[in-house]
């Protein structure tokens, strides 16, 4: 059972609900279990294959969530392409909630992750001045423009910055990150980006803005309330956008460079490596052994 394409969803996103003959997947990696059962299923006739990333039940803090298992989880299904949906406020007065932004950038600022693969005997150093597939967020943003969003609007390109959380950021922070002139805010994203670019999956985010953080001297400070409101109104149009996103990819797969983003980057001599990391890197590595 493989696919090409697979879907993560965030916070409001729990399911897809057009997809057709579903199956659960419960896979266990040798980096653990994925946040929840994988559901494989078919959106207008393309395998596609969605996970949840808090879980259904939405159960795990951003801390929490086991990166490496979820994307090893895909990557163990075929998976070459990830789109993956996320709930950010908003940090520029142009980017209103319920605008969706396709981020070619991210800033880290989380501190308590594991975010690669690799370790234990094995030395890779990707390369990640482009954090995202560009080609395949380019197919994201054509999907999105096409889909008639009401009052939401679509901005192709910006800084995505990750924070560790869970607490929302004080005004003295989000401050700060409007001076970087970064444009959105979350607690996801880069984790996945570093360990998608490492397993050689094609990788894109649709930001869906919820809030305006707490910098906006004219509105409310972030609440829970607030974003779960503007959660379930953004959950229908990014369905439809990622469906539009299948089909341009289904009709015309983007040549991505993460594709072989490994083949330069391994550093150790993996004759020489210790056989259990090899084990346990798997598939990740598969192809680079002689």
């Amino acid at each position: 059972m493989e696919t090409a394409i697979g879907v993560i969803g965030g916070s409001g996103l729990y399911s897809m609900a057009a997809l057709k003959d579903i199956q659960e997947i419960k896979i266990d990696t040798p980096f653990g279990e994925p946040s929840d059962s994988l559901i494989y299923g078919e959106l207008n006739s393309t395998p596609v294959v969605f996970l949840a990333r808090h879980g259904r039940s939405h159960h795990l803090l951003p801390s929490e969530v086991p990166y490496r298992a979820n994307i090893y989880a895909m990557k163990s299904l075929g998976v070459k392409y990830i789109i993956s949906a996320s709930a950010v406020g908003s940090l520029q007065e142009e980017t209103k909630p319920l605008d969706m932004v396709i981020p070619h950038q991210f800033i880290d600022r989380t501190k308590d992750r594991i975010s690669t693969f690799f370790g234990n005997g094995i030395v890779a150093h990707i390369t990640f001045a482009d954090p995202v597939c560009l080609a395949l967020a380019d197919v994201l943003a054509t999907a999105a423009e096409s889909i008639d969003l009401g009052t939401g609007k679509v901005r192709r390109g910006g800084v995505y910055l990750c924070m560790e959380g869970p607490a929302f950021s004080t005004k003295a922070e989000s401050y700060l990150y409007r001076s970087w002139g970064a444009d959105v805010i979350g607690m996801t994203n880069l984790t996945e980006a570093k360990l998608a670019r490492e397993a050689e999956i094609a990788y894109a985010t649709l930001a869906l803005a919820t809030d305006y953080d707490c910098w906006h001297e004219e509105h409310d400070s972030v609440s829970v309330s607030m974003v779960i409101d503007n959660l379930h109104k953004n959950a229908t149009n990014a369905q439809k956008i990622i469906q539009a996103t299948v089909a341009l990819i289904t009709s015309n797969p983007p040549v991505s460079e993460a594709h072989h983003a490994l083949r330069s980057a391994i550093f150790s001599d993996l004759s020489k490596a210790p056989p259990a990391t090899i084990e346990k890197l798997g598939i990740i590595i598969k192809k680079y052994l002689k």
